[in-house]
C-alpha cells in the first residue's frame, strides 16, 4: 500500500513540474535557512563540552560590590582543595598580552599565551600529541606549543626538545606539542607556559595571597558531587566562608561556581577573557529558524490550496469509486512527505553552496558533516516534521471535498477554510514585518555604536605597544616622538581607554562610609593624554611635569566624583588614597566610555604614568601612511630586536562589537529570506483566489469592468490581511526591540517612523506580488472563464 501511495505521489509530482518546482524551492529555501541557523546555534551551545570531565569543571567568579569579574586570587583554589574534599584538582591561568618568541630566523610577537598550573593537562582535555603530560609543565623553562605553532617555528622538524627564545632573553625548551585548540573552546591559546615562570605575579604565587585578583581559576570536583541547585548553593556558601577566613579584613566579595559549559554564553563580567557569545542571540536565532520553517510550511499550504480546484475532480472520482477519506489523507501526506524529502536534498545543496558566505557573515568556520549520525537524524527529522506540518492542512482540505458537488463543478470553500488560509497569510507577514523592523533597528544601533560620541575623538588614533628596549622608558620614546612633526602629538598610557580591566578596592576619601566598598577602575596617563584624546577637563587641570607633586596626584571622572559624594566644583583639592598612594585630586575630566557601551560609565581614577605601556599618536588628517612610516622608523631605531607592530584605536573599538555586527549580518540575511518565502505564499493564495473567482471576473468584464477595477477587487482582500498583520506585528516588534536594547547601557531612541516604513515596505512588496496574478486575471479573455456556464 505504501509503495502504491509513493508511486502515485511521484507520478503527480513529475506531472506538474512547474508547480512542484515552486513548492520544492520554497520549502528548500526555508529548510536551508533553518539548517544554517541550527548549525550556528549548535556550534554556540557546544563550547567546552569536548572536555572529558566537562560536567565536573567549574570556574570561580566573583562579585565585589557590583564589580563582577572572572578572576580570582592566587590562594583560593589551593585553599579550597585543602579544606573541601569535593575539590579534586585545580588550575590557575594567567593571560598574557604579548611575548616575543624566536627560533632561528623565525621571530614573531604572539598574543595567545597562558601561564598555567601543572594540572592543566589533567583538568582540561586538550590532546598532547607529543611529550609527557605528567612532566610537560613541571620545568620552569618549559613551554607547550600547539601544532600550528610547532610548524610555524620549526617547520617539519621534531619540535619537542627544541629551544625558543622569549623576549630576546630567556631560553625555553619545548616540552610538548598540543593539538590545535578547537574553535568551540573559550580558552584560545597557542602557548602554555608554567605558572611558576610568571614573574609578573611572582609575589602573589609565592605567598598564595588572598588579596589580588589576577588569575582565572578552575576547579575539578569529584565525580561523587551531584551539581544540584542546593548542592551548588551549599558549596558557594562554604567557599565564601573560607575566603572570609583568609581575606584582608573588611574585603567584601561573593564567589560562586560557574560551570565551564556555561562560560561562553552566560558570562557578563567586567574582567574576563575575550570572545564570549550571548545566550540571548542563540534564543533569538533558534526562534527565527523555527519561524522561517513554519513560514515555508505555510507557503506550501497556500500553494497546495491554490491548486485545489485542479485536483478536485481527482478527489471526486476517487471517492466515487470507493476511496475513503483516510486513504486520500494518506495519499496527500505521501506527496507532501516526498516533496519535503526532495526539498531536503535541494536544501543540503543550498547549504553546501551558501555556507562559505554564511561563515563570512557570522565569522565562523561551520561545516556540514553528513557523516555525523546526529546531524543526519536531525535533518531527517526536519524533513519529516516539515512534510507533516505542511501537508496536514492540504490533505484534510482536499480529502474533504464532496464528490457530488465536485463532479458537478460546484466547488466552493467554506468560511472556516477561508479564515484558516487568511490566517496563514497574516502569520507569514507578521513574521516578515517583525523581521523587517528588527533589521532596521539592529542596523541603526550598530551605526549608533560606530558614531556615538564616547567622550573622546577616536578617529586618527594609532598606537604602538612599548616592549623590549622601550619598555618602561617613556622619556626615551617620548623624546624621539617629539622630534618628528608627524608623531609629535603623542601620549603614553598604561592601558588603552576602550576596555579597561584594572581596578582597585583599596580606595579611601574624606567622608567615606567605612562599611561601604567600591571597586574603581584606573589607568595611568601622562601629561599629554587629555590633549591627544581631545578630552574635556571640567575643573582643575591634567598632569604636568612642571609640578613635582603631580607624581602622587589624581584626575577623576564625573562618575567618581558622584560616587565619592563630591561635586565637580569642590572635588579639586580633596585628598584621595588610591591603591597605596596618598595624594590630591587635581582635576575632573568629563565622563568618557572606557568600556563597551553595553556597560554604563563607571567611576575612574587616572594616575600619573610611571612605566609606559602604549604610545598613542594622533595622526594629522591625510598623513596616516606617512605617520606609520615615521613611527616604524623610530621603533626600528630604538627597539630593533622587536618587530614593529601598530593598530588603530577605532578598529579595536569596532572589534568589541563583533557579536552585534554578526547578529546584524545574519538578521539581514534571514529577514530577506522570510519576506521572499512569504511572497511565494502570497502568490499561491492570489493564484487560488483568481482561479476561484474566474467566472465572477469574467461576468464583471462582460458587464464593463476595467482592468483597474479587477486589480482593485483582487487586491483589496490582501491589503486587509496585510493591515491586520501590521497591527499584530508592531507591538510584537516593539517588545522584541526593547528586550534587545536592554543589553546596551547606551542605545538609540526607537523612532516611530520605523514602525511606518517597515510595514509600508511589506505592503508594497505584497502589492507587487499580488499584482501579477491580478493583472493576469484582469487581461484574461472572459469567454474562457464563462465557457463552463
Amino acid at each position: 500500500m505504501l509503495k502504491n501511495y509513493l508511486k502515485i505521489a511521484f507520478r503527480n509530482i513529475t506531472r506538474h513540474k512547474a508547480y512542484n518546482a515552486i513548492n520544492i524551492s520554497g520549502l528548500a529555501v526555508g529548510m536551508a535557512a533553518s539548517i544554517l541557523i541550527l548549525l550556528w546555534v549548535q556550534h554556540e551551545r557546544s563550547y567546552d563540552r569536548f572536555h572529558k570531565n566537562a560536567g565536573q569543571i567549574y570556574r570561580i567568579v566573583v562579585d565585589a560590590s557590583g564589580y563582577k569579574a572572572a578572576v580570582n586570587c592566587a590562594g583560593m583554589p589551593a585553599g579550597l582543595q585543602a579544606e573541601m574534599p569535593q575539590v579534586k584538582n585545580y588550575v590557575r591561568l594567567s593571560h598574557q598580552d604579548t611575548h616575543l618568541f624566536e627560533a632561528g630566523d623565525n621571530k614573531f610577537e604572539e598574543k595567545r599565551i597562558f601561564y598555567a598550573d601543572p594540572a592543566f593537562l589533567e583538568v582540561f582535555s586538550f590532546p598532547l600529541l607529543k611529550g609527557d603530560p605528567k612532566s610537560a609543565l613541571q620545568r620552569i623553562d618549559g613551554v607547550l606549543l600547539t601544532e600550528n605553532m610547532a610548524k610555524k617555528y620549526f617547520g617539519e622538524k621534531e619540535a619537542v626538545g627544541q629551544t625558543l627564545k622569549q623576549d630576546n632573553g630567556k631560553t625555553l625548551t619545548v616540552t610538548g606539542v598540543l593539538a590545535n585548540v578547537p574553535a568551540n573552546s573559550h580558552l584560545q591559546f597557542d602557548f602554555i607556559l608554567p605558572i611558576a615562570a610568571n614573574t609578573g605575579n611572582a609575589e602573589d604565587l609565592k605567598t598564595n595571597t588572598w588579596r589580588n585578583f589576577n588569575f582565572y581559576s578552575y576547579i575539578q570536583l569529584d565525580k561523587s558531587f551531584v551539581p544540584t541547585e542546593a548542592a551548588l548553593a551549599k558549596f558557594n556558601k562554604q567557599m565564601n566562608e573560607i575566603f572570609r577566613q583568609h581575606a584582608v579584613m573588611g574585603m567584601k566579595a561573593e564567589f560562586r561556581l560557574q560551570p565551564i559549559t556555561d562560560i561562553h554564553l552566560h558570562s557578563n563580567f567586567q574582567v574576563d577573557l575575550p570572545g564570549h557569545g550571548n545566550i540571548q542571540y542563540v534564543h533569538i536565532f533558534f526562534i527565527v529558524a523555527i519561524v522561517i520553517l513554519i513560514v515555508a510550511c505555510i507557503n506550501f499550504m497556500n500553494l497546495a490550496t491554490a491548486r485545489s480546484a485542479r485536483r478536485a475532480k481527482e478527489v471526486g472520482l476517487r471517492k466515487a469509486i470507493g476511496a475513503v477519506r483516510v486513504q486520500l489523507i494518506r495519499q496527500f501526506m505521501a506527496e507532501s512527505l516526498l516533496i519535503s524529502f526532495f526539498s531536503l536534498m535541494v536544501a543540503i545543496v543550498m547549504v553546501w553552496c551558501t555556507l562559505p558566505l554564511f561563515n563570512f557573515l557570522a565569522e565562523k568556520n561551520l561545516s556540514l558533516q553528513l557523516l555525523d549520525i546526529k546531524l543526519v537524524l536531525t535533518l531527517l527529522g526536519i524533513a519529516l516534521a516539515t512534510g507533516v506540518v505542511s501537508g496536514s492542512y492540504p490533505a484534510l482540505f482536499l480529502s474533504g471535498f464532496q464528490p457530488v458537488k465536485v463532479l458537478k463543478g460546484n466547488l466552493t470553500s467554506s468560511g472556516g477554510n477561508l479564515f484558516f488560509r487568511n490566517g496563514l497569510v497574516v502569520t507569514q507577514f507578521v513574521v516578515s514585518i517583525v523581521l523587517l523592523i528588527g533589521t532596521v533597528v539592529v542596523y541603526q544601533q550598530l551605526q549608533y555604536i560606530k558614531s556615538r560620541n564616547m567622550g573622546f575623538e577616536k578617529e586618527n588614533l594609532l598606537y604602538m605597544p612599548m616592549n623590549g628596549a622601550v619598555a618602561g622608558r617613556s622619556e626615551l620614546l617620548g623624546s624621539a616622538l617629539k622630534q618628528n612633526a608627524l608623531t609629535a602629538d603623542y601620549t603614553i598610557t598604561s592601558e588603552l581607554p576602550i576596555n579597561l580591566t584594572t581596578g582597585s578596592l583599596n580606595v579611601q576619601w574624606e567622608g567615606r562610609d567605612p562599611e561601604s566598598q567600591v571597586v574603581i577602575p584606573s589607568m595611568d596617563v601622562d601629561e599629554h593624554f587629555f590633549d591627544v584624546f581631545h578630552m574635556q577637563i571640567l575643573n582643575g587641570r591634567g598632569f604636568s611635569t612642571a609640578y613635582r607633586a603631580d607624581s602622587s596626584s589624581f584626575v577623576v571622572n564625573e562618575k567618581a566624583v558622584q560616587v565619592m559624594g563630591m561635586t565637580v566644583d569642590n572635588a579639586v583639592g580633596k585628598s584621595l588614597y588610591f591603591d597605596g598612594v596618598k595624594g590630591m585630586i587635581i582635576g575632573v575630566v568629563k565622563d568618557f566610555n572606557f568600556k563597551p557601551i553595553q556597560q554604563s560609565i563607571e567611576p575612574l581614577v587616572l594616575c600619573p604614568n610611571r612605566w609606559g605601556g602604549f604610545a598613542v599618536i594622533r595622526a594629522k588628517s591625510g598623513t596616516t601612511e606617512a605617520t606609520i612610516k615615521a613611527l616604524e622608523k623610530i621603533s626600528r631605531e630604538l627597539n630593533p630586536a622587536y618587530p614593529f607592530t601598530y593598530n588603530f584605536l577605532d578598529q579595536d573599538l569596532a572589534n568589541l562589537y563583533q557579536g552585534e555586527q554578526q547578529m546584524g549580518n545574519i538578521f539581514n540575511l534571514f529577514a530577506v529570506l522570510a519576506v521572499f518565502i512569504s511572497c511565494l505564499g502570497l502568490y499561491g493564495l492570489s493564484a487560488f483566489l483568481a482561479q476561484q473567482r474566474a467566472r465572477e471576473i469574467g461576468i464583471r468584464k462582460v458587464m464593463g469592468a476595467s482592468a483597474s477595477n479587477i486589480v482593485y477587487l483582487l487586491s483589496t482582500g490582501f491589503t486587509r490581511l496585510i493591515l491586520i498583520a501590521i497591527v499584530i506585528a508592531i507591538p510584537l516588534a516593539l517588545l522584541a526591540i526593547d528586550r534587545w536594547l536592554e543589553n546596551f547601557a547606551y542605545h538609540i531612541e526607537v523612532n516611530w517612523l520605523i514602525f511606518i516604513l517597515g510595514p509600508l515596505a511589506a505592503l508594497m512588496i505584497a502589492w507587487l506580488t499580488v499584482s501579477y496574478e491580478s493583472l493576469k486575471a484582469a487581461f484574461t479573455n472572459p469567454i474562457k472563464s464563462l465557457k463552463a456556464e
